[in-house]
């Protein structure tokens, strides 16, 4: 029986379906709201508890993959009358959002889990860019996540300007819905909130300073979160939040928050790029061969499209781009693994032989 207490969490029939029933007899299912380098914050419907994960996990773990984010329920047992709490394994996930870690180092790094609409946020200043709101795109589609963009900062520019702005997200993505606001206007401010549902998880998604702590601020209802202002000189933000929490809204629905991201590495994200550049992906449809890169064969429709001017140039070029790097990222990564794996059965054949010539 799930009690409507971890239900109100997000606890919906999808996860009803998929739970497997073994070993919630003397554990509990709980929320992950707050992971805190090794440690975690879970809820199981009455109180934020501290967790820690159970050894086996810890020894078992293959990947980032494996371990609890954002967002994940999780079987716990709680003790000291629900003081302390230890994560038992992850249950089955809806949505998973993971991108490359920061810099050269290849592997996943987890953003949030079970995640039913991302809220991209961009301000209508400086930090307006078609080519990252694609890649933001990519990331989300690809984990089966729908989108919805945000552009803030709305008081900057006359209403004319900004219908400019949302045309040409339109022009290249017509069935993307775009909310302009302004964190300074309780009309538009209204807007975003009329987006956010009782009991679906949503996650906030965008550079260091386009106002996503003001907005988590004005729909918590309080100024609890710290925010920081951008850089004169080039508008570009610090970042106000350092970890990834979950928080539940007065209105009933759950709102992630997430560290800016100034860098967006994608792994295997076929699905993704497909569905954000539907028309190249339609278009190769039409090549001539089912093996075309679009990069340089005769009879390419998507090189013909984009000489005709029906693709744009610079969206071609990231789409080439994302490609590339996603196909680079995934072959790295399997490089990476088979290494990791050969390394730990030369540890083992080590102690082996220590031990017998013991």
């Amino acid at each position: 029986m799930i009690s409507n207490s971890i239900e109100a969490l997000g606890f919906g029939k999808w996860f009803q379906d998929n739970v497997d029933p073994v070993g919630l007899d003397s554990n509990v299912i709980a929320r992950v709201m707050a992971v805190h380098k090794d440690s975690y914050i879970i809820n199981n419907g009455e109180n934020d508890v501290f967790a820690e994960l159970i050894g086996k996990m810890l020894f078992s773990a293959a990947s980032p993959i494996d371990f609890p984010a954002v967002g994940d329920w999780v079987s716990a047992t709680f003790y000291d009358k629900d003081t302390f709490s230890i994560i038992h394994n992850v249950l089955s996930r809806k949505s998973l959002l993971k991108r490359k870690t920061p810099g050269k180092r290849i592997d996943f790094q987890l953003i949030a889990a079970n995640i039913d609409v991302a809220l991209i946020v961009q301000s209508l200043d400086t930090n307006f860019n078609l080519r990252r709101l694609e890649r933001y795109l990519v990331m989300v589609r690809d984990s089966n996540i729908e989108p919805i963009v945000l552009l803030s900062k709305s008081d900057l520019l006359d209403k004319k300007d900004i219908e400019n702005r949302v045309t040409e997200i339109h022009k290249i993505m017509p069935f993307l819905q775009v909310q302009p606001f302004s964190n300074e206007d309780e009309d538009s401010l209204k807007n975003v909130k009329d987006l956010l549902y009782p009991r679906q998880t949503y996650c906030l998604l965008g550079s260091s300073g386009v106002g996503k702590t003001t907005l988590l601020n004005n729909l918590v209802g309080d100024s609890i979160y710290t925010t920081k202002t951008v850089r004169k000189k080039d508008s570009k933000g610090r970042h106000a939040t350092t970890h990834r929490q979950l928080i539940k809204l007065d209105c009933g629905a759950m709102l992630i928050d997430t560290p800016g991201m100034r860098e967006l590495g994608n792994f295997s994200v076929e699905t993704g790029i497909n569905e954000t550049f539907t028309e190249i992906a339609e278009l190769s449809e039409k090549c001539q061969f089912n093996d075309c890169t679009h990069t340089n064969e005769n009879g390419c429709a998507v090189i013909n499209a984009v000489k005709t001017g029906q693709v744009p140039e610079k969206r071609y070029q990231n789409y080439l781009k994302m490609k590339k790097e996603s196909i680079y990222n995934e072959m790295s990564y399997l490089e990476k693994k088979q290494k990791d794996k050969q390394f730990g059965k030369l540890i083992k054949n080590v102690m082996k032989q220590k031990k017998n010539q013991r």
